[in-house]
Order: structure tokens, then C-alpha cells, then sequence
């Protein structure tokens, strides 16, 4: 599983290091795509089929369903690390996420997200300061 947050530099290439603590489960290869709220996933191989599958099951009259699954779909990019455990984030991704200079990588269970930093401190300045509300309505789901 993918747990933890940690900061990196995207270098001149658009390439990121991948913490090394990552790298093992992505060693078979992994997918990016755009994410939600303006970040990257990553995916492990095995992790994109699951979701992939998912994602084509959805209902195709639906306009968005559709939307969805191009987000996912369409912008997806295999990627392998390279052996200094880096991968290379295409331009446009790049520029979907609004990556700079320094960029945060957040594990989060079954995938990896990829923020620019600043985006990042105020996405979770903004989750925090709602904290009680949201785990009020995730307890009416049971959680």
C-alpha cells in the first residue's frame, strides 16, 4: 500500500524521484493520469486494470460517465522508473496539476497522488478546517 507524504523537485526533464519506499510496488511498471482536484494518480499496473474495468462498466448514455471516463482514460500514460527510481510526467500532465518546481507525493492506499506543493498546503489547509464536517457525513455512510 501507498501511506505517507513527502516532498520532491521536478527536475528540468519533468521528471519526479518516486519515494523509495514506492518503488517496489511500481517496479512492474504504473499508470498516470489526471486526478481529481487538480492533482496526478498513479497507479500500479495491477490497480489500473481494477480501476480501468470499473471505469468501461459505466453507463455510456450517461454525458457524465463519458466525462469521467475520458478524464481517466484519455489522459493515461504508462510510465516505468528509471534506475535512479524516477519517472517522466508527460507535458501535459504537467500542466494539467500545475506543476512547478517542488511537488508533493502522497500515498494514499491503492494510488499516489501528485500535487504542485503550493496546491497541496492549501487543499489541506481547506480539508482540515472542515475536518469535523466531513467526518460527520462520512459517518452517515458508515465509516
Amino acid at each position: 500500500m501507498f501511506i505517507g507524504e513527502f516532498k520532491h523537485n521536478l527536475d528540468a526533464k519533468g521528471r519526479i524521484a518516486v519515494p523509495v519506499k514506492f518503488r517496489k510496488k511500481l517496479s512492474g511498471g504504473a499508470i498516470i493520469t489526471r486526478g481529481l482536484d487538480h492533482c496526478l494518480f498513479i497507479f500500479s499496473n495491477k490497480e489500473w486494470e481494477i480501476l480501468a474495468q470499473k471505469l468501461v462498466a459505466l453507463p455510456l448514455a450517461q454525458a457524465n460517465s463519458r466525462a469521467f471516463v475520458r478524464l481517466m482514460l484519455a489522459g493515461a500514460m504508462d510510465v516505468e522508473l528509471d534506475k535512479q527510481g524516477r519517472i517522466l510526467i508527460p507535458d501535459y500532465l504537467r500542466e494539467y496539476a500545475g506543476l512547478k518546481k517542488q511537488i508533493t507525493v502522497a500515498g494514499l492506499y491503492n494510488r499516489i497522488e501528485i500535487w504542485n506543493s503550493e496546491s497541496w498546503k492549501e487543499y489541506k489547509a481547506k480539508t482540515e478546517s472542515a475536518s469535523d464536517e466531513i467526518a460527520e457525513k462520512l459517518s452517515e455512510l458508515g465509516i
